[in-house]
């Protein structure tokens, strides 16, 4: 059996995956894309899809964004709904003064349909090569690149891979190390709801902070036609500490809960209940080696605070593409040359993982997280930092900014 060869070899056809093999193929390289999957397929996720996701698309896939702002399988997002622990709401516009003629900053849909879309606009008009149903079993350094091995025997070579395919990431377990366990790790639960009551008309996402459930939260996304996305998550250390069910819990909030209950009281369950996991983006990581790069959930990229995965995801698979091509060009392929790729993702996601670290652990107290809810409702410096997380806006100069601190801390 021949082996089939390409300068690039990307495992997974997510977003992160997509975007990658996109971009690599319009800076001319030869792209092998692979998945385990057939599309359209399901993807567990919360469905929000951030400013992160708008920005990479301007530069990569402007088409997409003219089907998201268009399309009847999106929804408009415009901002956010924090709920603390003592049910005070801070409600975090996306842009102040929105106006819902405009382009929405973020969206809201289904990744089955989100991914369908994403990887048929990276396909078209471009020389990749995908295929559907491959799972890659086996992995073998050769001089120069890989040499991958599928379920059925058929190899493919390349000078280098780019690890794409999620948080049970078989290439980054086995090859490039990542482990995600304890306070690195965070399960999810998520169903989907017809008739749930009270979702905002302007498509803002809730995020309840509640007690038995921190440093995770209860979400509510609406989505179109009426629909929610509606789920739970929380760290796997405090999962186990606390003896927390995720389902049973998640079954209590849904029939209990004093605010959350009523408004399920006419919804229906569209299917069943289902659980994932999220590789949380609470440390550094080493994100390539010799002939490899790992982007999004494969290199533990979600963000600690809000979830965020998608938008992180091709972030760095559009930086990973690039540093493909550099190498390529340069015709190396070394840990030490694709290094830059590490230096570029955490340049650009780095302080912004800190500040979701930070921020996970302040919800570890109640009182500590009511009081900031409390103090953003009457200081839009921070109200604004809270949104900057969802949005495309760049922390990095804020953060380094002493007075920064200071408007938080006395205004």
């Amino acid at each position: 059996m021949p082996v089939h060869h390409s300068d690039l070899l990307i495992v997974g056809a997510g977003p992160g995956g997509a975007i990658a093999a996109a971009k690599a193929a319009d800076l001319g390289l030869s792209v092998t894309l692979v998945d385990k999957a057939k599309f359209p397929r399901d993807k567990i996720c919360g469905d929000a899809l951030s400013g992160k996701v708008a920005e990479v698309l301007r530069r990569t896939l402007p088409n997409v964004l003219d089907e998201l702002d268009t399309g009847e399988l999106f929804r408009d997002s415009w901002g956010v709904d924090f709920i603390a622990p003592n049910g005070e709401s801070l409600k975090v516009p996306f842009k102040t003064d929105y106006n819902t003629e405009d382009r929405a900053p973020g969206f809201i849909s289904k990744r089955t349909d989100f991914d369908t879309l994403l990887l048929q606009r990276a396909l078209e008009g471009r020389e990749i090569e995908f295929f559907e149903e491959v799972e890659l079993r086996s992995y073998e350094r050769i001089e120069n690149g890989f040499l991958a091995t599928d379920s059925n025997g058929k190899q493919y070579s390349a000078s280098i891979v780019i690890a794409a395919d999620g948080a049970y990431s078989h290439f980054g377990r086995t090859v490039g190390g990542i482990k995600a366990e304890g306070r690195d790790l965070c399960f999810g639960l998520r169903a989907y709801y017809d008739g749930v009551e009270g979702l905002d008309k302007d498509g803002f996402i809730e995020l309840h902070f509640i007690k038995d459930v921190l440093p995770g939260y209860f979400w509510i996304f609406p989505l179109p036609n009426g629909a929610a996305n509606v789920g739970i998550g929380m760290r796997a250390d405090r999962m186990k500490d606390k003896g927390v069910n995720l389902k049973k819990t998640f079954e209590r909030l849904i029939n209990e809960h004093p605010v959350i209950g009523p408004r399920f009281k006419n919804a229906t369950l569209q299917e069943r209940v289902r659980l994932f996991d999220l590789p949380l983006g609470n440390k550094k990581r080493k994100l390539s080696g010799d002939s490899y790069m790992l982007i999004g959930d494969a290199a533990a990229l979600i963000d600690p605070f809000t979830g965020e995965g998608i938008g992180n995801a091709m972030i760095s698979g559009e930086y990973a593409a690039s540093a493909a091509h550099h190498a390529i060009q340069e015709k190396n392929f070394s840990a030490s040359f694709l290094r830059s790729y590490d230096r570029a993702v955490y340049e650009r996601l780095g302080d912004e993982l800190h500040l979701s670290t930070r921020m996970q652990q302040l919800v570890n107290y109640p009182w500590l997280f009511n009081f900031v809810v409390r103090k953003a409702n009457r200081n839009q410096t921070l109200r604004e930092t809270i949104s900057c997380m969802f949005e495309d806006v760049d922390l990095r100069g804020r953060l380094k900014d002493p007075r920064f601190y200071a408007k938080i801390l006395f205004q």
